[in-house]
């Protein structure tokens, strides 16, 4: 049986859902070699199995502090029903998750569509700016779990969207409505992304540039000019400078008192924006003598969902 339907597959990388999960979702993360290569390959899944268990009670207490759990599956989800609802006039689409290193995995949202007689999918990757860490990896996945199904499947990939006219649109409405909170003083915008070890981007990956070109277009429409930086780095590689912590440090010693934080590279709120963003550099800056306050995620926004719904339509 075929279908005239379209699916789409947003690909995210996913997040415990609950404490008991933490210790898993870790293990599915390190035992991923395109984000860390753990000694040799026989010896990935044994070493990502020790890291979990001994990361997991500090991130457990992470998370208790946001509730128990990332709420970035269910964002997705939350997504993707208002983004299917969006293109109920434009033709005939079913819209499912695949989460990198959590559930529901590529092979059950494969299902999902292809138990519907649906052969012709989009994949669009949830993270505007491509790394081989995060869509790469996404991508990959979806593909052997294509070739698991055994079956024809017509597949377009959406695998970077940095100046998505919406998008920017959004960011830059959040931007807006944040620098009120500061009259009459202006805030110094500070857009934190997260961090890659540099030798990804010493070996071509377009990451860094991919959020430069976001800036740019943000900036283009605010007339606010941002600085950039890294956060959520872990393991002993270099990663990409500054980090989010050193940025504060730099703008306290510069006289600055007022932060607005862009979460940059972030669609949907989950533990960087949620913990580290609005918890620990919102601390951090008060310490140092500054006020710290973050423009919204996009989560659901209405204008977010219509880019999404643009990027889908202008691929089919």
């Amino acid at each position: 049986m075929t279908s005239n339907r379209t699916g789409v597959i947003l690909l995210n990388m996913g997040g415990p859902e609950k404490l008991e999960d933490v210790r898993p979702f870790l293990y599915n993360l390190f035992s991923d070699r395109e984000i860390i290569r753990l000694g040799p390959f026989f010896m990935q899944k044994p070493l990502a199995w020790l890291i979990s268990k001994r990361r997991a009670p500090k991130s457990m207490k992470i998370y208790e502090k946001i509730g128990g759990g990332s709420p970035l599956t269910s964002i997705t989800f939350e997504q993707g029903r208002a983004l299917e609802e969006t293109l109920l006039n434009h033709g005939d689409y079913t819209v499912v998750s695949a989460m990198r290193y959590w559930h529901p995995d590529s092979d059950t949202a494969l299902k999902n569509l292809t138990d519907k007689g649906i052969s012709k999918i989009i994949a669009l990757a949830l993270y505007p700016h491509y790394s081989c860490a995060t869509t790469g990896s996404s991508i990959t996945a979806l593909k052997e779990a294509i070739e698991r199904t055994g079956k024809a499947i017509d597949l377009t990939v959406i695998d970077s969207w940095p100046t998505q006219p919406d998008y920017i649109k959004t960011l830059a409405d959040n931007i807006q409505k944040t620098v009120t909170l500061f009259a009459p003083d202006p805030p110094q915008v500070v857009y934190s992304a997260h961090s890659l070890p540099v030798s990804f981007i010493e070996e071509g990956d377009p990451y860094v540039d991919h959020i430069k070109q976001t800036i740019k277009s943000i900036e283009e429409l605010t007339g606010l000019p941002g600085k950039l930086c890294f956060q959520s780095r872990s393991g002993p590689v270099e990663w990409l400078t500054p980090s989010t912590p050193e940025m504060l440090e730099s703008l306290a010693k510069e006289g600055y008192k007022n932060i607005l934080m862009v979460p940059i590279s972030f669609v949907s709120d989950h533990v960087e924006t949620l913990y580290e963003i609005n918890m620990l550099y919102r601390d951090q800056a008060r310490d140092l003598g500054m006020r710290l306050e973050a423009s919204k995620s996009l989560n659901c926004n209405p204008e977010f969902i219509q880019g999404l719904k643009n990027l889908i339509l202008d691929n089919e």
